[in-house]
């Protein structure tokens, strides 16, 4: 039976900012995102980490995509996919925390995305969360393998995917998906990645320990929303947190939101800005318990 988080556990975990700091400490979240038919993915990504606490969030996008983020956000830094490198890159340290999230609104067909995911998977030694169309250019033996590297470098990856993902993630090794605990499980181990099995429970698995999340809400079963978390867990690395740590409370959050959300506009009328906006409630759930 899978653990879960009680709310003070989870409590501790939140990145409330030091009286000193600074955008740099609070965390830099690189957001790779945005294909050409999916601009909308970037821009809920990106205001998602925004409101769960990142610091500084850089968004590159196809050139395609960059009106919207720009127009969707003043305080974001938008970039094109072509601009991104990690020649240089800093060393990772206390002072100028950082991580990727890449994948969401992308081509699951898209071969400038699968070069994207590679150039991510390969180059950083920051945290990465593989979201959305990503997750499909994933279920390969190369970008499996890319994943398995970073595993043993001691790098941190994070997989999001929801039913239908993680069945093509699984379909290549011949994971059975009747379970999803033990599915969850087993995707981390043979990506060597901390695994969100995204569902009405919600399963995050390093491969050896399996924790629960069963806060989850209907309201939340809109196009969108796993956009929203993956801004979400995103922001939580990119501040530091563990990835296990990260992953619970990025997703109790989003719960929280999404319910929050259908408290103000009904269960069947939210949409993902509804679950954006009520992150600031979501996050009070926290102090008020």
């Amino acid at each position: 039976m899978a653990e879960t988080y009680a709310t003070d556990r989870l409590a501790r975990l939140v990145p409330y900012p030091a009286p000193d700091a600074n955008k740099y400490a609070r965390g830099k979240l690189e957001l790779v995102a945005g294909s050409p038919a999916y601009p909308g993915a970037a821009v809920l990504a990106a205001r998602a980490a925004q409101r769960a606490g990142a610091g500084y969030t850089e968004v590159f996008a196809s050139p395609e995509a960059l009106p919207y983020v720009r127009q969707a956000q003043a305080s974001l830094v938008v970039r094109p996919w072509s601009a991104l490198s990690f020649k240089g890159e800093r060393p990772l340290d206390d002072r100028h925390p950082r991580a990727v999230a890449v994948g969401s609104g992308f081509d699951a067909q898209g071969s400038e995305e699968a070069g994207v995911l590679r150039a991510v998977l390969r180059g950083t030694q920051a945290p990465v969360l593989v979201d959305g169309g990503a997750l499909s250019l994933l279920a390969c033996e190369k970008m499996r393998r890319a994943c398995v590297e970073r595993y043993r470098a001691g790098l941190v990856t994070v997989l999001t995917p929801h039913g239908g993902e993680a069945a093509r993630l699984a379909a290549p090794l011949r994971i059975s998906t009747g379970d999803p605990e033990r599915l969850a499980a087993r995707l981390a181990g043979a990506y060597g990645a901390v695994v969100v099995l995204k569902g009405p429970d919600t399963f995050v698995s390093e491969g050896v320990r399996t924790f629960a999340m069963r806060e989850g809400t209907a309201a939340l079963a809109k196009a969108g929303t796993g956009d929203v978390l993956a801004g979400i867990i995103g922001a939580l690395l990119a501040q530091g947190v563990r990835a296990v740590d990260a992953c619970m409370l990025g997703t109790t959050v989003h719960a929280r939101a999404g319910r929050a959300a259908a408290d103000a506009v009904g269960a069947v009328s939210v949409i993902a800005e509804d679950v954006v906006d009520a992150l600031p409630a979501a996050w009070g759930t926290f102090s008020q318990e």
